[in-house]
C-alpha cells in the first residue's frame, strides 16, 4: 500500500465546490476561525454542565448506589458520541460540514430540559444519548472545519484553540453548575444556562458558519502529483486503525485517554464527596481539571508543530498516569486539587496533538473519515472507561479503580513511544 497521504477519493473532489481564491492559513480566515472557535466554546459548556452535578443526581435525587448504574449515563454518552464522531467524518466528506454541524445542535436542545425534568435516571440515561450524538457531531464537524482552514503549517495551533475553547467551557460550566447547586439545588437551576448554550450554538451555525469544503479542495490542488489511488471507507478505517503504525498509537492513546476522563467524570465526584467534601470544593476541582486542560492548550498545540508530536504524546499520558495517582495518595482537598491540576497538563500535551497527528497522516481528502475514525475510537473511551470503572468500583472500591486506570493510561503512553513514528513533516 502506498503511503497514507498520497489516497484521495475522485468521487468526492467531483462534488465539492471550486476553491475559488480560498487561502489557508489561520490569518486569511481568522473571522470564520474565531466564530468557530465560539460554537466550541457552546459544544463544551453543554458537556460541562455535568461534571459536576449529575454522579451526585443519580446518588441524592434517585437513591442509587450502584457505580456501574451511576455510571451508566457516561457509558450511553460515549458509546453515541464515538458513533456520532464516526458518522460526522464519514458525511462531512460526503454532504459538507456545515449541515452535519446544524443537525448536531438540533439534536442537542432538548438536553437540558430532559434533564431538568427527569422524573428517573432512565431519562437522565437518554439525554445523554443525545448529549453523545450533540457532542459527536458538533464537536468533530468544529475540528474538521478549523483543519480546513488552518493549512499543514498551523494545524497543532489551530487545534490548540479548538481545544482550549471547548475544555475551558466545559470548566467554567462545571464551577457554575457546582456553585448554582450548592446556593439552590442540584435541579433545576444548574441547567438554566444550557438552553441558552444550545440557542446560541444553533443560531450562530445556522446563520454565520460558512462551509469549508473548498478550502479541502485547495489544500488536495497544492499537496497532490503524480498517479494516485482511491481508498473505500473500510480501508481508511483499517488504515487509520490498525495498519499504519502512527495512526493506531494516536487511536488507543486518545481511547485510554479519556478512559481515564470517564471514570474522572463519573467517580471522582463520589469519591470525593465521601470524604464529605463540599459541594462548592468538589466543583472547583472538578473544574479545575478542564481549566488547566483547556488554557494549557494554547501553548501545547503550537509546542507540536515545532517540537513534533510522538513524545509530547508519551509525556501527556505519563503526566497523566501521575496525576490520577494524586487523588489516591492524598486525603485533603490541596492534593486533589493538585492531582486534577496535574491531569489537566498531561491531557493538554495529548489532546491537540493527537489531532494533529491525524491531520499529518491522513490526506485532506479522506482527512474527515479519519478524524471520525479516531474519535469513534476515543470517545468510546468513554463506554470502555465507565463500564470498567463501574465493575471494578462495585468490586474492589474506589481507590483500587482509580488506581488500575493510571497504571493503563501509564502502559499506553510507554505503547506510543515503541510504536509511533514521528508525523511532522514526515507522514508515517
Amino acid at each position: 500500500m502506498p503511503p497514507a497521504k498520497l489516497y484521495r477519493d475522485d468521487a468526492i473532489m467531483k462534488t465539492m465546490p471550486d476553491s475559488g481564491n480560498v487561502t489557508l492559513g489561520l490569518r486569511a480566515n481568522w473571522q470564520q476561525f474565531w466564530l468557530l472557535v465560539l460554537i466550541n466554546a457552546f459544544v463544551g459548556a453543554m458537556v460541562g454542565l455535568e461534571r459536576t452535578v449529575v454522579p451526585l443526581i443519580a446518588a441524592e435525587d434517585f437513591g442509587i448506589a450502584s457505580k456501574t448504574v451511576i455510571l451508566s449515563f457516561i457509558f450511553s454518552f460515549g458509546i453515541v458520541k464515538a458513533l456520532a464522531n464516526l458518522f460526522a467524518g464519514h458525511f462531512s466528506d460526503r454532504l459538507g460540514r456545515k449541515p452535519i454541524l446544524i443537525l448536531g445542535w438540533l439534536i442537542g436542545l432538548p438536553v437540558p430540559f430532559l434533564i431538568i425534568y427527569a422524573p428517573g435516571w432512565e431519562w437522565i440515561a437518554f439525554a445523554n444519548v443525545l448529549l453523545g450524538v450533540n457532542q459527536g457531531l458538533c464537536w468533530s464537524t468544529t475540528v474538521i472545519m478549523k483543519i480546513d482552514l488552518a493549512g499543514p503549517r498551523q494545524r497543532g495551533f489551530a487545534m490548540g484553540l479548538n481545544e482550549f475553547a471547548g475544555y475551558l467551557a466545559v470548566s467554567l460550566a462545571a464551577f457554575l453548575t457546582g456553585y448554582l447547586a450548592a446556593q439552590y439545588d442540584l435541579r433545576p437551576t444548574p441547567f438554566y444556562p444550557g438552553i441558552a448554550f444550545a440557542i446560541l450554538g444553533l443560531g450562530l451555525s445556522a446563520l454565520f458558519v460558512r462551509e469549508t469544503s473548498g478550502h479541502v479542495r485547495q489544500e488536495v490542488s497544492e499537496v497532490i502529483s503524480g498517479d494516485i489511488s482511491t481508498p473505500s471507507f473500510r480501508e481508511i478505517f483499517y488504515l487509520t486503525s490498525w495498519k499504519n503504525r502512527s495512526l493506531f498509537s494516536v487511536c488507543q492513546a486518545g481511547l485510554v485517554n479519556n478512559l481515564n476522563d470517564g471514570m474522572v467524570w463519573g467517580l471522582i465526584p463520589l469519591y470525593l464527596a465521601g470524604y464529605h467534601l463540599s459541594l462548592e470544593k468538589i466543583g472547583i476541582i472538578a473544574a479545575s481539571y478542564p481549566a488547566v486542560w483547556g488554557i494549557s492548550q494554547l501553548f501545547t498545540g503550537l509546542l507540536s508543530d515545532r517540537w513534533g508530536r510522538k513524545w509530547l504524546i508519551v509525556i501527556g499520558m505519563l503526566i497523566q498516569g501521575l496525576g490520577i495517582l494524586f487523588f489516591i495518595f492524598s486525603a485533603q482537598f490541596y492534593g486533589w486539587l493538585a492531582g486534577a491540576v496535574i491531569l489537566g497538563l498531561g491531557t493538554a500535551l495529548v489532546y491537540p496533538t493527537l489531532l494533529a497527528a491525524i491531520g499529518d497522516v491522513a490526506h485532506p481528502q479522506w482527512r474527515a473519515s479519519s478524524v471520525g475514525i479516531y474519535r469513534l475510537w476515543r470517545d468510546g473511551g468513554y463506554a470502555v472507561g465507565a463500564l470498567l470503572s463501574g465493575i471494578l468500583a462495585d468490586t474492589v472500591g474506589l481507590s483500587v479503580t482509580i488506581a488500575v486506570i493510571a497504571g493503563l493510561t501509564i502502559l499506553s503512553g510507554i505503547a506510543v513511544a515503541f510504536v509511533m513514528q514521528e508525523t511532522l513533516n514526515n507522514p508515517s
